[in-house]
């Protein structure tokens, strides 16, 4: 048997096994990284998180990756250089903070890498006649130099599996928030409030698993980072949604910006900046007349458009004046008060705490499902989760790279 197999198989026998998650997001501010002890698999999964790091982007990786980010004319050569360059520095990355904490990679088992996504293409948004009905998805940081670089075996490409088992490859929360996060004493409604903002529903744990979905629901922080950035290059965000809560929300720039279709469309959907981006903004600026809106107004009207979006979504599953499930937030918006304001107006009654209530910090959460995903990849089964309208494929995901 080749060597690299037999050590996968005896990865897959053992108790537990230590995963490093990976997750680069789209709001390019590093690289998540979770050092996780994961026991068991599948319903039976226990998760100890042993270190965490953010890992920040400098300038030039972001110039670096904004090259070809959500953008439908790229250079190829530099869309293929930039695929090797992200997996060895990511995997330099790994390296980093494995020394910090003082952990050699020889007692790491896995590393579990997302890459970075460059472009999200579902067919319902990118209406191509030669793809119709062809979901797609990209992202970049290979995994087979993540392995070589670091000599611990690597598991990547998730979304892949996803697309081919007729998913959109978005959102994959759902796999891990039900594996770990569900409870029998309550359902949950798992917030993630990231460049794109999506949520997972769980059913009470022990009732039909078939409920549970992911759905992403509309720009989160992406337009707010983007509008910041264009007005105050000197900074990546708005920090505390100071500017924000100093602005007062445009009724009209408003309702265009909802008046997308994206917002009344079924559920479970995905998006991303490839649609929520600058040009979206600019059209809506355009026929409400408010191109010449202030910095503060602008981010208040964004922030209210970011909860609305939430809000939307939510009701579409519990109805207009429905009972709501307690919801935990994640993500770098979890971290913004203006938009937590804005959710808490938006959906009146609804009880708000962090995912750290849950024993998952808000920032690591998305490296940990990760993990959560490449444990399930080499010692579990596919889940079956959300049939029916949910359409969440039952497959396991992920590739496998050897460090040899």
């Amino acid at each position: 048997m080749n060597a690299a197999i037999a050590r996968l198989c005896q990865l897959a026998q053992q108790p537990s096994r230590r995963i490093v998650g990976l997750m680069s997001g789209t709001s390019l501010d590093g690289l998540d990284v979770a050092l996780c002890r994961l026991t068991g698999h599948g319903a039976a999964t226990q998760l100890a998180l042993e270190q965490f790091a953010t890992v920040p982007y400098t300038d030039d990786v972001r110039r670096h990756i904004r090259q070809v980010f959500a953008r439908e004319q790229v250079s190829l050569e530099y869309l293929t250089l930039l695929n090797p360059w992200l997996g060895r520095l990511h995997a330099d990355m790994v390296l980093g903070c494995l020394r910090t904490w003082q952990v050699s990679p020889a007692d790491v088992d896995l590393v579990a890498s997302h890459g970075q996504t460059v472009y999200h293409a579902p067919a319902h948004q990118h209406q191509q006649p030669d793809f119709t009905g062809l979901n797609a998805t990209l992202q970049l940081g290979d995994g087979d130099h993540v392995a070589q670089g670091t000599g611990i075996i690597t598991v990547s490409d998730f979304r892949q599996k996803h697309l081919a088992a007729g998913g959109e490859g978005a959102p994959l929360a759902t796999y891990g928030d039900y594996l770990l996060l569900s409870s029998p004493a309550e359902a949950r409604l798992l917030l993630n409030l990231g460049g794109i903002a999506n949520f997972t529903y769980l059913p009470r744990a022990g009732a039909d698993a078939s409920a549970a979905f992911s759905t992403d629901t509309g720009p989160g922080n992406t337009l707010l980072d983007a509008t910041i950035r264009a007005h105050r290059p000197e900074l990546q965000y708005d920090e505390d949604g100071r500017l924000a809560l100093a602005g007062r929300v445009h009724p009209g720039l408003l309702g265009v910006l909802l008046d997308h279709p994206f917002f009344a469309a079924a559920l479970p959907k995905t998006t991303g900046p490839e649609l929520f981006g600058p040009a979206y903004l600019a059209a809506a600026q355009a026929q409400s007349g408010t191109a010449a809106l202030g910095l503060e107004d602008l981010l208040a009207t964004l922030v209210e458009l970011s909860a609305a979006g939430v809000a939307r979504s939510v009701r579409q599953v519990f109805g207009p004046g429905g009972p709501l499930p307690a919801v935990y937030t994640s993500g770098g918006g979890a971290h913004n008060p203006a938009l937590l304001g804005a959710l808490r107006r938006h959906l009146p009654g609804a009880t708000f705490a962090s995912t750290d209530a849950l024993g998952v910090p808000p920032d690591a959460k998305e490296a940990i499902l990760f993990a959560v995903l490449a444990n399930e990849a080499v010692a579990g089964q596919p889940v079956a989760l959300g049939a029916g309208r949910q359409r969440v494929p039952a497959v396991t995901m992920g590739k496998i790279s050897w460090p040899g």
